[in-house]
């Protein structure tokens, strides 16, 4: 009991138990890595039974995008789920026909819970599970997204499950501004593959009016920062400048096309950060006037915003949105 406590409370991910299948033979949640996961406690008898007929559909949808289900059968409540776990088997395929992995009975609650269950319990909140057919979604991360409840509809399941499942949207949604970065360089053909991503970006009437300059250069980068006398970019080892026209105009482009190396940045296992503060240091500051030189940028052109690039040294926790502002006509 010490042990399972002990794993609980150190565990970072789903991916640090293990658990046994419907043979007893034990299984590392390691081997569903990368994959989005729902676990969901299960009983045979239950007025909730019926939902196999709605994730099995959901199974089935998204499986080859890299979605699980886990099922976990429980008799704690009501003492539901009777039988040996073959025999729980054997009902499910025969009568909701499901391909997804059934492994051993399990408790969920008490001093018996198994320690994934009360490591779920612990991430996700909400105390103890209420009944049958409770789920915990699990991000490829292995970090437990959102717990619903036995009556929670497998639709709203669903729209949860898009933003995991679908990768465009995942990384979408996992994006950070980092500001911690790795003593690494950038890989020359990754900045090629993410400014690429980045002039492919909506352009009005597909005028193009920007300009950009990456920065490579290690010495240029720290020399700024030794005139500026602090570290203007987070110590990041790449930058990408980017440059509108000095009479105004372009900013949507510029905008747009900033939004799509952030996100394939990202995708490419990498971390940036949008920067204006340093762009009105360095245009102010003449001992930083040689930086700006450097980038070559035409008489009639402006830098308007810099990204820092880098391998991430955090993981920063996403920011607050307010869906409020929002309103569908």
């Amino acid at each position: 009991m010490a042990m399972m406590s002990v794993l609980t409370m150190t565990a970072q991910s789903v991916y640090d138990f293990t658990v046994k299948d419907d043979a007893g033979k034990d299984v590392s949640l390691a081997e569903y890595k990368d994959k989005v996961l729902l676990i969901v406690n299960t009983a045979t008898r239950c007025g909730f039974t019926p939902q196999y007929k709605d994730l099995e559909p959901l199974y089935q949808k998204y499986h080859a995008q890299g979605f699980e289900i886990l099922d976990f059968p429980c008799n704690q409540f009501g003492q539901q789920a009777p039988g040996t776990i073959q025999e729980i088997h054997q009902f499910c395929t025969a009568n909701y026909d499901i391909h997804f992995p059934q492994f051993d009975k399990i408790d969920v609650n008490g001093e018996n819970a198994h320690p994934l269950y009360t490591w779920l319990k612990a991430q996700a909140g909400g105390g103890d599970i209420k009944w049958n057919f409770t789920k915990f979604l699990v991000g490829r991360d292995g970090k437990v997204i959102k717990r619903y409840e036995s009556r929670d509809q497998i639709a709203t399941i669903e729209a949860d499950m898009q933003m995991e499942v679908n990768l465009v949207l995942s990384n979408m949604m996992a994006r950070r501004s980092v500001r911690k970065y790795l003593n690494k360089p950038v890989e020359h053909e990754k900045l090629e593959t993410i400014v690429k991503c980045g002039i492919n970006a909506p352009s009005g009437m597909n005028r193009q009016p920007w300009i950009v300059r990456v920065v490579e250069d290690q010495k240029l980068i720290a020399d700024v920062n030794q005139a500026a006398e602090r570290s203007l970019f987070y110590d990041a080892p790449a930058l990408i400048c980017v440059c509108t026209p000095a009479n105004g105009g372009g900013e949507l482009d510029a905008g747009l096309l900033g939004e799509n190396m952030m996100l394939a940045a990202s995708s490419l296992g990498l971390g940036t950060c949008c920067l204006g503060g340093p762009v009105r240091f360095l245009v102010s500051n003449e001992k930083c006037k040689f930086f700006l030189d450097c980038l070559d940028i035409p008489a009639d052109y402006k830098l308007n915003y810099i990204l820092s690039i880098g391998y991430p040294n955090e993981q920063p926790d996403a920011k607050p949105r307010d869906a409020s502002k929002v309103k569908f006509i």
